[in-house]
């Protein structure tokens, strides 16, 4: 098994920023008071290494090459950031989320009320396999599934197909020979700008900010936009995924380390609302779609807020009627669960852009 290691390999961007032990967040959000581990302009193209979680935490026995082991994935194999982290790091399990951030990164001339746009450019996978994690009774079944005591892991392994595209084979029994195939779609989970204050954020839970959003059409082509917090944004990435299932409902999806090409571009504020309104929490787009979210504890009022966004990007963008908006969103708009596991819960909507002739 090969994988991507720091500083090997296509560094596309026009700036790199490594996933430095010693500089990432564990599971904390970058906040007001934390200092920038790299500085860009408007514009400007990052490419940024990932690291997974799976495979470094407590209840995993936090020895990555002894976990990944067990499933047959030689020790040079298993990416060096996460052996120096659980060397050099601890994080509270009892208080902090379980996600390895890279960042922050300051985008000169960003100022609250503006929103900065962070496209997807390009992503890479830096390990052959990843896991699927059931724990901590946080899944949609909590004290029904899994079926074993402890933590439940589902490896899986990456298969090329001859078109230059990717599958995850998870065997259909634990060992067993026979498997089932699905098609590898790479996004990050979180992404995210600094949170107001001066008190890190727990990892899990996304916000205002973006952080843990988990909307699997955030891949490469895509863009999200977020309400600037801070000033100079102080942006982060992490949570590689490399497929989910919309609802997340095992806990975690098809978790494994990422090297992502990302352009940061600051909108001003005049221009953010006269494009999208006054946008509350964060925006995503797609070549097709419109993207609005929705977050609470509770679904049904994440489906209502995301309504609530999706009506006002409709009178905003494209200046259309409340009523007549609310009208076409129920007849021809998906509102779709991102998660159900993140303590917020997701809901995002996907609005056809051709529907509206440009």
């Amino acid at each position: 098994m090969t994988v991507l290691a720091a500083g090997d390999g296509p560094i596309p961007g026009e700036h790199y920023l490594p996933c430095v032990p010693d500089e990432v967040f564990w599971g904390r959000l970058p906040c007001a008071v934390d200092r920038p581990v790299i500085r860009v302009v408007s514009g400007s193209t990052v490419t940024i290494d990932t690291l997974s979680h799976e495979g470094i935490l407590e209840d995993q026995g936090s020895d990555p090459r002894a976990f990944f082991g067990t499933y047959g994935v030689e020790p040079e194999s298993v990416l060096e950031e996460a052996v120096r982290l659980v060397a050099t790091r601890r994080r509270d399990p009892r208080a902090d989320g379980p996600h390895v951030v890279t960042g922050p990164i300051e985008v000169a001339g960003a100022q609250p009320g503006d929103l900065l746009a962070m496209s997807v450019i390009d992503t890479a996978r830096r390990v052959p396999y990843g896991v699927v994690s059931n724990r901590h009774g946080r899944g949609a079944l909590p004290g029904e599934m899994p079926t074993g005591p402890g933590a439940y892991h589902a490896f899986v392994t990456v298969e090329e197909r001859s078109d230059g595209r990717a599958d995850g084979v998870l065997p259909l029994v634990p060992g067993g020979e026979e498997s089932v195939r699905f098609p590898l779609h790479p996004f990050l989970g979180i992404m995210g700008v600094a949170a107001a204050g001066s008190v890190r954020p727990n990892s899990v839970p996304p916000g205002s900010f973006g952080g843990n959003l988990d909307i699997r059409d955030l891949v490469v082509g895509s863009t999200l936009y977020l309400p600037v917090q801070v000033p100079g944004a102080l942006a982060y990435v992490g949570d590689p995924h490399f497929a989910q299932g919309n609802g997340e409902v095992a806990l975690t999806a098809l978790e494994a380390s990422l090297r992502a090409t990302v352009r940061f571009d600051v909108i001003p504020a005049a221009d953010a609302v006269a494009r999208f309104g006054e946008l509350a929490g964060p925006l995503g787009e797609t070549h097709e779609h419109l993207i609005p979210t929705g977050l609470d504890e509770d679904l049904d009022v994440a489906v209502s807020n995301c309504v609530r966004a999706a009506l006002g990007l409709l009178e905003a963008g494209y200046g259309m009627d409340r009523g007549q908006a609310y009208a076409y969103l129920s007849a021809a708009t998906d509102f779709e669960i991102s998660q159900v596991v993140d303590l917020v819960k997701g809901v995002h909507a996907r609005i056809r852009k051709a529907d509206f002739g440009r």
